[in-house]
């Protein structure tokens, strides 16, 4: 029987599959870009506070000191609550209108005595702004020193310049003139109590 040549079976490569591909989802790290607010062109401005005028200073350092005052007479109500207060007896009288207190003792330097003369006038003729006298008599602070100088320039001067560091040891730089710090109020309370300070001043000095 002839022989059948045979061909040796060679085995089937395998077949290779293609590698899966892995789609990475692109990321996006970009930040939202930053919007910058631009102000409406008919935005209106801030506007700057307004600068006080020289009444209003001076109101407004009275108060401080007027706040002062009233903590320290409390504070004095309190530390004298324990004392006995003197009692009206039934035979006492008391007058019913004040009466006119006399003119103090003249300080013996020629402005502080001066100063105090030109504080007994106003409390006895009266006190008045805007004007140096007024039709009743009433004088400023500047038109009391002037009629009690009675034309000695030089003395004038000196209490003038006293009254003036009276004012400025207790407002400040705020006042320029005596007239201006004169006129800044509306009662005679200050200027009056500012003019027997300086009357003081002038006396401590020696002048």
């Amino acid at each position: 029987m002839p022989t059948i040549p045979t061909t040796p079976l060679r085995p089937r490569a395998a077949e290779t599959a293609p590698a899966p591909t892995e789609t990475t989802p692109a990321v996006t790290d970009a930040a939202p870009a930053a919007t910058e607010t631009t102000p409406a062109a008919n935005e209106t401005p801030p506007v700057p506070p307004a600068k006080l005028t020289l009444e209003a200073r001076l109101a407004a350092t009275t108060a401080q000191m007027t706040l002062r005052l009233e903590y320290a007479a409390l504070a004095h109500a309190v530390n004298t609550a324990h004392l006995p207060t003197p009692t009206t007896e039934p035979g006492d009288t008391i007058p019913l209108t004040p009466t006119l207190q006399p003119a103090p003792t003249p300080y013996p330097t020629p402005v502080a005595a001066l100063l105090q003369r030109a504080h007994h006038r106003l409390l006895t003729t009266g006190w008045c702004a805007g004007t140096r006298t007024d039709p009743s008599g009433a004088l400023c602070l500047y038109g009391a020193i002037h009629a009690e100088a009675a034309g000695n320039h030089q003395l004038e001067t000196s209490g003038m310049e006293v009254l003036m560091d009276t004012i400025r040891r207790e407002f400040g730089d705020l006042v320029d003139s005596i007239p201006a710090f004169n006129d800044a109020f509306a009662t005679s309370r200050v200027p009056l109590r500012t003019l027997d300070r300086a009357a003081l001043l002038a006396d401590t000095r020696g002048l």
